[in-house]
């Protein structure tokens, strides 16, 4: 249990929302969620949580409130909107934002926040729906040094890395930066995997010997299975790494980074969302590979 518990509201239970909640309730914080959808609100209050109907009811008297919701428009909505976080939180309110968005939201909901008297982090994280259930997020956080260290024992029912990466907007660049890295690597995976399988090779057995070596990485580690299955339940769908890949792209553009592989590897996220894979896990990368070899899963 946290040595301090507090009232946190959390607004967006989705596929990583929801079982963080869980965790900050398992961790004995008095959590209030928040959800379009009722049915997520459900699971919560199942799990010793409570519910709201409304950002205003999950706000009223949160020390914290935390936000985690698909792209910018929604943050804007939620936090910025007529009503939303910053109509009705008290002065003083930390305001935790995770979702994945740009540098330039974060910013604009950090002055928003200032001229509220409300405290803001942008704290994006990593390790998809399987890190969220398991507490094991690695979480970047840009924003003010002193609201860190009071929002730490709250990132640490969240996650096993937890990383102070500099002001307001360092987070979210952060996050891109990660995104990114993901991208490629699942890339590079679908690619070997049919390989491997063109080739012949015992494709398990394969994966075993290439995730010991200098090869291995948490990607390969947690998506191998879906590639081998050909099971893309989402975790975190192409949609959203489609986004993701766009806020990298215009980030580097602006501060002069090259991205010469991103940007070829953001194509081809464009093309599976095209292609109709959008809503299947990013590991579904695979499926473009495969129709580039003309053949299907097995």
């Amino acid at each position: 249990m946290s040595t301090t518990p507090r009232k946190i509201a959390f607004i967006g239970l989705g596929i990583m929302g929801g079982p963080m909640a869980v965790n900050l309730v398992k961790a004995g914080h008095t959590v209030t969620g928040y959800n379009r959808g009722r049915s997520p609100v459900d699971t919560l209050v199942a799990a010793g949580g409570r519910g709201a109907g409304s950002v205003a009811e999950a706000v009223r008297d949160a020390e914290v409130v935390i936000t985690m919701v698909p792209a910018d428009a929604q943050v804007r909505e939620v936090v910025l909107g007529e009503d939303g976080v910053l109509r009705h939180a008290a002065p003083g309110t930390l305001l935790i934002d995770m979702s994945s968005v740009t540098p330039e939201t974060a910013l604009e909901v950090a002055a928003a926040g200032r001229e509220k008297g409300v405290r803001t982090l942008d704290a994006p994280v990593s390790g998809g729906e399987a890190g969220a259930v398991e507490a094991v997020l690695s979480i970047m956080v840009g924003g003010d040094a002193g609201d860190f260290a009071d929002a730490r024992p709250v990132f640490e029912a969240l996650g096993t890395t937890v990383v102070h990466v500099g002001p307001h907007g360092a987070g979210q660049t952060v996050k891109a930066a990660n995104q990114l890295i993901v991208a490629v690597h699942l890339q590079a995976l679908a690619e070997a995997v049919v390989f491997l399988r063109n080739a012949g090779v015992d494709l398990p057995a394969a994966l075993d010997v290439l995730g010991g070596g200098l090869a291995g990485s948490t990607v390969l580690a947690r998506k191998r299975e879906a590639m081998v299955s050909g099971d893309f339940t989402p975790g975190f769908r192409i949609d959203l790494h489609h986004k993701d890949m766009g806020i990298v792209t215009d980030a580097a553009r602006a501060v002069g980074a090259p991205l010469p592989v991103g940007a070829l590897v953001a194509q081809l996220v464009a093309s599976a969302r095209a292609c109709g894979d959008g809503g299947l896990d990013h590991s579904a990368l695979l499926r473009g590979v495969e129709r580039l070899a003309g053949r299907t899963h097995p």
